[in-house]
């Protein structure tokens, strides 16, 4: 399947749950790639913050995400609507440290982006195709996630805080495709003693009984009652037989683990990449969610850089030398790419056969020939200048430079009679000539060699 974005900014508007501050919130297209980034408004420099689980850095009220201390706080919900929906890329430009609550749930998030219209765009998306089980155990809580094979993406949650008002609840979702219909409304939910706690600190300023469910797991005294009443600006303020604050009908019996469910596939979109497994989670919440989130992440990073590119190396390449001449400026001995296997509009794989008969060998070293690592990299630079220089009518008329390398690793020593496989992939989509890519090399079915390049074209 192709990556998708949204054709249209669509903008909406509330209050913030702990701040109580008006917000405006846009979601804006963004190019192949991209993924989900939050952008600050309202700061100097309108910095940056992208949905990724290693920015999490607190899960106390939600799930809170810091780059060099710029937050956006409780993200969950805006991105599980996102994430549902089957958006891959998508800037959410925001004026204040956190989404507006709306009524609690993702529904208003999953109506704006639907306005918005769905857009496919022209690259393959990325998604970890589970082969076994992953979890993560807290061992304090009793917490518990499990990713297992299935055929898509499926999440079942289990909800047990020991508790005679709320019970044990469960929630379960076969297809993403239902999580309009059977997700989506589903509200966020408190414990009375949690809110007095809030009320207490200052906090849920933006809370109402419209946008939280309240369960009553204690006696209700006169003083919260009167306290309840002046914050959310009520003349009454009672019990319900079910056990939830007035004012507020339950759209299932089972909304708290509904939402809980909403809440997993929101926290989990930090790890970036779309998943195929069935996720079951036992008493699940943003603290276990997250910390699963950055195992996962890991995980799939690891399996993606030593995952070996497979390519029958007997058929016709997509280009040979002499098309790889006509368009890279670089000439014998320090053209180091023999062949290109594949490219499309942000990864390219190239090849090189490494004989003894190369110049490097003689002094590099004698009587234990090595490929020199800075020449590996070389050679996946030039894998991206191929990339950059097919954006252009007249490559001929390019030449290429290095700007940068970042995070570069060799993991195995290049020896004669090695067959090199070069794959580079877009960081970021290809501006002003610049192409920024993350690159791997690959020999005897091993990772040899990785690295964050940048480098840019220029004419002669």
């Amino acid at each position: 399947m192709n990556q998708n974005t949204i054709q249209n900014e669509v903008t909406l508007s509330g209050v913030g749950l702990h701040t109580g501050i008006d917000v405006t919130m846009t979601f804006k297209p963004a190019p192949i790639n991209h993924g989900y980034a939050f952008v600050r408004l309202d700061l100097e420099g309108t910095p940056v913050i992208e949905a990724n689980a290693n920015y999490v850095v607190n899960t106390q009220r939600g799930t809170n995400l810091e780059k060099n201390g710029v937050q956006i706080n409780t993200c969950e919900h805006v991105l599980a609507a996102v994430y549902a929906l089957g958006i891959d890329n998508i800037i959410i430009e925001i004026n204040a440290p956190e989404p507006p609550i709306m009524d609690g749930s993702s529904i208003h998030f999953i109506e704006a982006l639907e306005k918005g219209k769905i857009l496919e765009q022209d690259a393959t998306r990325e998604e970890y195709i589970v082969k076994e089980i992953i979890s993560y155990v807290d061992s304090e809580t009793g917490s518990e996630i499990i990713l297992m094979p299935a055929d898509e993406y499926q999440v079942t949650t289990i909800v047990d805080f020991g508790t005679k008002v709320l019970g044990t609840q469960n929630a379960s979702l076969n297809r993403l495709s239902d999580f309009k219909k059977e997700i989506a409304a589903a509200r966020t939910f408190s414990f009375l003693h949690e809110i007095e706690m809030l009320l207490d600190n200052n906090l849920i300023k933006g809370g109402d009984l419209n946008n939280a469910i309240v369960y009553v797991d204690k006696e209700i005294s006169k003083e919260t009652t009167e306290k309840l009443k002046r914050v959310f600006d009520k003349p009454n303020i009672s019990v319900n037989s079910n056990g939830i604050l007035d004012n507020l009908t339950l759209r299932w019996a089972n909304e708290a683990a509904r939402h809980k469910l909403l809440d997993v596939i929101g926290d989990l979109a930090l790890v970036g990449t779309r998943i195929r497994g069935k996720i079951i989670a036992n008493k699940p919440g943003h603290s276990v969610n997250t910390l699963f989130a950055k195992k996962l992440a890991s995980i799939i990073k690891k399996e993606k850089r030593n995952k070996v590119p497979q390519f029958n190396l007997n058929e016709p390449p997509l280009m040979d030398i002499h098309q790889i001449m006509d368009i890279l400026p670089h000439r014998p001995p320090f053209l180091l790419i023999d062949r290109i296997l594949e490219l499309s509009e942000s990864k390219v794989v190239g090849m090189k056969n490494v004989t003894m008969n190369e110049n490097f060998f003689v002094g590099h070293f004698p009587g234990a020939p090595v490929m020199p690592g800075v020449l590996q990299v070389e050679a996946m630079a030039q894998c991206g200048g191929i990339l950059v220089l097919s954006t252009v009518p007249d490559p001929e008329n390019y030449l290429t430079y290095f700007m940068k390398m970042d995070n570069v690793k060799f993991k195995q020593k290049v020896l004669p009679g090695d067959t090199l496989i070069f794959s580079c992939e877009l960081i970021t989509p290809i501006r002003r000539g610049i192409c920024h890519m993350q690159a791997y090399a690959y020999a005897n079915n091993k990772l040899v060699a990785e690295a964050q390049l940048m480098a840019q074209i220029a004419k002669k």
